[in-house]
């Protein structure tokens, strides 16, 4: 694995410590909200265009600090709904991918948090290669902001679902979700703004207590432990009573509730007895579950269930009132759906 190391820059930096830094170069505090404007509201690709700092200061961060943009390499569109996934080069050269998801009066990102996944999930392609490096919170508003410019629109929802675990980087993860939610950045709303993870525990407990309003969703794909263990190999050592345990004290510490992703694989998460302990577990729970179709995925044994399961799937857990919904499918023609991004470039891939 890498080290964004010095290659992020100041794109590393959450508020605080660009405060932090502002302080120690003597400098007033509110040189800190000049800067975060000049970096994510208006995304200057250099400390120059910074024109109402003073010009020894713009100098002096320029030593300490790279200031990158990412570099769009590639661009493709959906012949079938406009969605539009992009792969950007970072500063180091590693690369990332981003989904555009308009309809007619939202438009949707789906950003990464890290280059590459260590969680191994059978049904994603992002962690074939493995981890390269988690990215910084920088990092992550400027997908956010590269994509609104692309539409020439606003953005108003964001999810952490791209690339990486969002939990197994949590520090920067919320300090990109905080520039993002921040006047001073792209100013979305609280709730607008997603965190998708695997089931990390301790991740959940320490989300549940941040002030912020953001949302929750987790990867769940079983609700049989042999089965989960099986799809979700980076979560194995978590039961999946203790992740129920801590969604529950979620809804009751946050008062939102949660939502579950389910992927449906043939033959192995769509069973009968798959349905039984799905409801089981989701009974009595504030929590919503999105049933999701399973994608085509390079190297994977696993094939899609047909349609009428994920109905089944939504009848049976409304018996027992849970609400469900089917996911429609984005960007599939361009591999943009769940679990398809790669960070590859298709001159890579042949045709």
């Amino acid at each position: 694995m890498s080290d964004a190391g010095e290659a992020v820059g100041i794109k590393g930096l959450a508020r605080h410590q660009i405060a932090d830094l502002v302080a120690e170069l003597g400098q007033p505090s509110f040189r800190t909200g000049q800067i975060v404007r000049w970096l994510y509201a208006r995304g200057v690709t250099s400390f120059e265009e910074m024109t109402d700092l003073p010009g020894d200061l713009r100098a002096r961060l320029a030593e300490r600090l790279p200031l990158s943009v990412p570099r769009l390499v590639d661009r493709q569109m959906s012949r079938l709904d406009g969605t539009r996934k992009y792969l950007f080069e970072l500063g180091d050269g590693v690369a990332i991918e981003t989904v555009g998801l308009p309809t007619s009066d939202r438009l949707t990102v789906c950003f990464s948090t890290q280059a590459g996944c260590a969680m191994g999930c059978a049904f994603c392609a992002t962690g074939a290669s493995g981890l390269v490096r988690d990215l910084g919170p920088g990092e992550m508003v400027d997908q956010v902001r590269l994509v609104a410019d692309d539409f020439g629109r606003r953005v108003t929802n964001a999810v952490a679902m791209g690339q990486g675990e969002p939990f197994a980087n949590y520090a920067a993860t919320l300090a990109g979700l905080r520039f993002m939610n921040s006047p001073e950045g792209l100013g979305i709303g609280a709730r607008h703004l997603t965190v998708s993870t695997c089931g990390l525990i301790p991740g959940i407990d320490r989300f549940s207590r941040e002030p912020e309003q953001f949302t929750l969703a987790v990867s769940l794909h079983s609700a049989v432990q042999r089965t989960r263990d099986r799809l979700m190999p980076g979560v194995r050592g978590m039961p999946l009573t203790a992740l129920k345990t801590a969604l529950v004290d979620y809804a009751d510490r946050t008062g939102r509730r949660p939502s579950f992703e389910y992927a449906l694989a043939d033959g192995v998460n769509d069973t009968d007895a798959e349905i039984a302990a799905l409801c089981d577990y989701c009974a009595g729970m504030l929590v919503h579950v999105n049933l999701i179709p399973m994608n085509p995925v390079d190297g994977s044994d696993l094939a899609r269930s047909a349609e009428a399961r994920a109905q089944v799937f939504a009848r049976r857990l409304a018996e027992v009132g849970v609400e469900a919904s089917v996911r429609a499918e984005r960007g599939a023609d361009i591999d943009a759906a769940c679990g398809q991004l790669r960070q590859r470039r298709r001159d890579a891939e042949g045709p």
